[in-house]
């Protein structure tokens, strides 16, 4: 891929990835609004391994004690960090076994601007509707069950289609069950530990597989220039988020879906 490319996508990619407005339809919509060669769903796993490795920096000491729970968990005294644990994998459930089975579709026919433009409305008036609630909220992290856990599970599996957001529709999920802006967001970002990493390992196997040298140098460029805009996107979002709504990211949704109409129309 062109350097140019590259640059544009991963810094779309680590900028959009955890913002509730949809990286994946960013990643198919800036090729063909700029006329560029779909980048594949190669490069958009690199480019997701790159954010993945963001969260577990900026949240390391969530980190630390996901893999104390893990430990305590085997020692067979589970305790509040294991409860984190198996919440998060609780919740991963639903997408895996989603993305096992639709995965021909997730790369071809759901690729397309009609479908993204419809999700990136519809779900942004639902972030809006949930955000009003979550105003009000204060529930924490601490008192989450494993319903809720499950709950955000099944909902983090619609963001298999592109412009649903999986940041998005987890936050929302997170903020319809009175959780606090702040806390749903946290409850997200560690949530798409597990995920990506699931996802990583399919697409980083078949990218081995490939043997296509060109395309691996490619798709460890995207990596890393992904990592550093998703490093600086986590730290804006969550200092927002202390003082202030969900409001600019459902007015863009908005806008950007309007566009997409007319646009593709």
């Amino acid at each position: 891929m062109d350097w140019l490319n590259l640059i544009v996508l991963a810094t779309v990619q680590g900028i959009t990835e955890f913002l509730p407005i949809s990286s994946s339809a960013h990643l198919i919509l800036v090729p063909q609004l700029m006329s560029w060669q779909d980048q594949g769903l190669a490069i958009d796993v690199a480019m997701h391994i790159g954010t993945l490795l963001a969260v577990m920096v900026f949240f390391h000491a969530e980190m630390r004690r996901l893999v104390t729970g893990g430990i305590n968990l085997l020692r067979g005294r589970p305790d509040g960090d294991t409860r984190l644990l198996l919440q998060l994998a609780l919740a991963t459930v639903p997408v895996v076994v989603a993305g096992f089975l639709l995965k021909d579709l997730v790369a071809t026919d759901w690729r397309s601007p009609f479908l993204i433009a419809s999700t990136t409305i519809g779900f942004g008036i639902l972030l809006y509707l949930a955000d009003r609630k979550g105003a009000t909220a204060e529930r924490a992290l601490a008192g989450m069950t494993y319903r809720d856990a499950l709950l955000i599970g099944l909902f983090q599996a619609l963001a298999l289609v592109p412009g649903v957001s999986r940041s998005g529709i987890t936050m929302t999920a997170g903020l319809f069950l009175s959780f606090s802006r702040t806390e749903a967001a946290r409850f997200s970002l560690l949530l798409a530990v597990p995920t990506t990493l699931a996802a990583g390992l399919l697409g980083g196997y078949e990218l081995y597989k490939s043997g296509d040298t060109a395309l691996q140098a490619d798709a460890l460029y995207a990596a890393a220039l992904a990592f550093v805009a998703a490093l600086l996107a986590i730290w804006g979002l969550m200092a927002w988020l202390k003082n202030s709504s969900f409001t600019p990211f459902v007015i863009y949704r908005l806008i950007l879906g309007a566009f997409l109409l007319f646009w593709f129309w």
